[in-house]
């Protein structure tokens, strides 16, 4: 690698790993934190570590400059992003979060053909808590080692641990209670039962024989009225071809490898490792207090419960206020939820935004540094990427680059990649922000392992990102590179020869010094409120139109049809309509909007709709008002009782109702105190 030690300030090794190990030893000695710039190494430095008479400082930190930068066809003049990796390794650890518990004893139910699922069973009963249930009837053990259920499954939930199944028992015989002793198959003269011990019901002629010769047992009864069965286990390996549970994530503990038998070997290995306690992060936090999902009965925003795909999040609705609840034991860490959370209640918190916008922010600084001691005005890419599969895949890339370098493109100098747990965790904060921070372009790395409703809600939240970008005048600068899989090192290198031909994007705009907070909406109003200081286009008065997700946006109001009866003000969860309590007064601060259309569904006169649009920040910090009438005084007693279009309505639509004929008519102009007394007047 053609490194510039000079210029990168550190001194370089040339076989750290082998003969220059020695130095590591020494280092380990010292006071200082540690970062080993090489990835390949890692299990044997660690080793080191663990041996080393001295305890660390700090844990043992590792960074990959060799595939990402080093074996580049730019590699010489890779030193700026070479610094900032380093920087980033360099830089603090996220704040622990705290975390899921679980719990198996190794109760494993097989579920699937009962060919397949009892030879497993065989091999795995000494090992685990075995029971199979047989969803196709196979030749059965003579031995009862482990419980045998016949039946179809009907509900299977849970997780590692607690894993409830349901099934419907739909053949005469009971294999839980049938021992085996063979005197069914003797005594049957239609030769419907087999060593299956399952009754063939389309050969049976209905002789009952084999009811007397079970008798003392009881395992065979033709008229059982209650099929249905439950019970609970820790583990689930589902055979059949149409597994029980779909999901592109499984909870943890459900494994479902088909009908290969490699697959299904895989699975075992696993199987075996997943007995004891066990912990996980809980990837999420969750305020239900800006939760836009439901007010007054009425569901409003429901994009967390639509997105996840292991259904972990649920409607709860308590009088009438809607929250959603999080199975922290479902939840796989995804972070889709937050992306598309329009309010930030639900926050993804595995590292935090505040974290991660650190580090961002880092990256930009110390590559723009040393950019300028270059004399280069570059602005770096940031490529996010999945630290498990992206991680797999740019170190592929980077050594097929080096290998074949006219064939093969690896990462251009400018692109700094940034490893996250799971790509759909990210959203417009930090793709803004990052922009913000001098970042030219925001690209996000798919490998193909994503779920279909991450992709398409990643897909939407760059479009409303560019189309706010556009807004100010910018063109796009957030965008995806979509892998089938992550072994798809051809399209990879397609891609990052288009971005090398290219060449970088400068930024859009001076770098922010803010940082990037855990409450969504204010990063995104520091970010806009940044962008809109050095935009290239001023925004109308009007504002600009946005697409139909964005959470960013105003209402209009058919005046004519609104009573200003506040319905939409008690309905909003975000405090974005406000009402007056001197005059029949109807406001609005579009800042406290987050388009979840609740006050939509609750206006009895259908006077209210959505207007996504983007105004400046000054305006969406503005009170104003969208509708005013003047109050009416009931005709008795003078005491302000609603709106004189209120009124108005009610009469046209009461009027003609026999109540109120004749005179009874001015009831309606009445409060209700004023309209008990003339009726029982009127009576008297």
């Amino acid at each position: 690698m053609p490194l510039d030690a000079k210029g990168l300030g550190v001194s370089m090794h040339t076989s750290l790993c082998r003969q220059e190990v020695g130095s590591v030893l020494k280092v380990f000695e010292g006071s200082d934190s540690i970062v080993i710039a090489c990835t390949q190494e890692s299990a044997l430095f660690g080793e080191l570590a663990a041996q080393s008479e001295k305890p660390l400082i700090a844990p043992l930190r590792f960074v990959n400059i060799r595939e990402v930068a080093g074996w580049t066809q730019e590699a010489k003049s890779s030193g700026p992003k070479i610094a900032a990796l380093l920087a980033l390794a360099d830089m603090p650890e996220a704040e622990p979060v705290s975390v899921v518990n679980y719990e198996s004893q190794g109760r494993l139910l097989i579920v699937g053909p009962g060919n397949q699922a009892l030879p497993w069973a065989e091999k795995l009963s000494d090992s685990l808590d075995v029971s199979v249930l047989c969803t196709e009837p196979s030749t059965l053990p003579i031995a009862r080692n482990f419980p045998i259920y016949t039946g179809n499954v009907t509900k299977l939930e849970g997780y590692l641990g607690h894993f409830t199944v349901d099934w419907d028992l739909q053949n005469p015989i009971d294999p839980e209670m049938c021992t085996r002793c063979g005197a069914c198959v003797e005594v049957c003269p239609s030769g419907a039962i087999d060593d299956s011990f399952q009754i063939n019901l389309e050969q049976c002629k209905s002789h009952r024989e084999c009811v007397t010769a079970c008798a003392s047992i009881g395992a065979i009864n033709f008229d059982r009225a209650e099929r249905k069965r439950n019970a609970e286990f820790d583990l689930i390996m589902d055979l059949r071809a149409n597994p029980q549970m779909r999901m592109s994530q499984t909870p943890q503990g459900y494994f479902a490898p088909g009908r290969d038998p490699f697959d299904q070997a895989l699975v075992v290995n696993q199987l075996l490792g997943l007995v004891g306690e066990f912990e996980k992060p809980k990837y999420f936090a969750y305020n239900e207090k800006v939760c836009a999902h439901g007010r007054n009965g009425k569901v409003g925003c429901n994009a967390c419960i639509d997105v996840c795909s292991t259904g972990a999040i649920h409607s709860v609705f308590k009088n009438g206020q809607g929250t959603v609840e999080v199975n922290p034991n479902l939840c796989m860490g995804c972070g889709a939820c937050s992306s598309v959370c329009p309010s930030g209640a639900m926050r993804y918190n595995y590292p935090s935004v505040s974290h991660q916008g650190k580090e961002i922010k880092m990256l930009a600084s110390v590559f723009g540094v040393e950019s300028a001691k270059l004399k280069q005005s570059v602005a770096p890419t940031l490529l996010l990427h999945n630290l498990k599969a992206g991680t797999q895949l740019i170190d592929a890339l980077g050594r097929a680059a080096h290998l074949n370098s006219k064939r093969v493109e690896g990462l251009p100098s400018f692109v700094l990649p940034y490893g996250i747990e799971h790509i759909a965790s990210t959203g417009l904060d930090l793709w803004l922000g990052a922009l913000a921070y001098g970042f030219g372009e925001v690209i996000l790395l798919l490998t193909g392992d994503e779920d279909p409703a991450y992709r398409e809600a990643l897909a939407t939240q760059s479009a409303l990102g560019n189309a706010i970008l556009a807004a100010y005048g910018f063109d796009a600068r957030i965008s995806l590179i979509q892998l089938d899989s992550a072994d798809d090192i051809a399209v990879a290198s397609s891609a990052m020869g288009k971005l090398r031909q290219r060449g970088a994007l400068s930024a859009i705009c001076t770098p922010a010094s803010f940082g990037l907070g855990n409450q969504k909406r204010e990063t995104i109003e520091a970010v806009l409120e940044h962008l809109q200081k050095q935009a290239k286009a001023t925004l109308p008065v009007e504002g600009v139109a946005l697409p139909k997700s964005s959470f960013l946006g105003g209402l209009a109001i058919n005046k004519d049809a609104c009573t200003l009866c506040m319905s939409c003000v008690g309905s909003c969860p975000e405090g974005a309509l406000l009402d007056n309590l001197d005059e029949p007064k109807l406001s609005f601060i579009e800042k406290q909007c987050v388009q979840c259309g609740i006050c939509v569904q609750t206006c009895p006169e259908q006077a209210l709709t959505l207007s996504p649009r983007l105004l400046t920040v000054e305006q969406r910090k503005q009170k104003v008002e969208l509708n005013e009438t003047k109050p009416f005084h009931c005709i008795s007693c003078g005491k302000v009782f609603g709106t004189s279009k209120m009124v108005d309505l009610m009469l046209a639509k009461l009027g003609t109702h026999g109540a109120f004929a004749g005179a009874a008519l001015d009831r309606l102009k009445m409060c209700g105190d004023c309209r008990v007394v003339d009726m029982v007047n009127k009576e008297l």
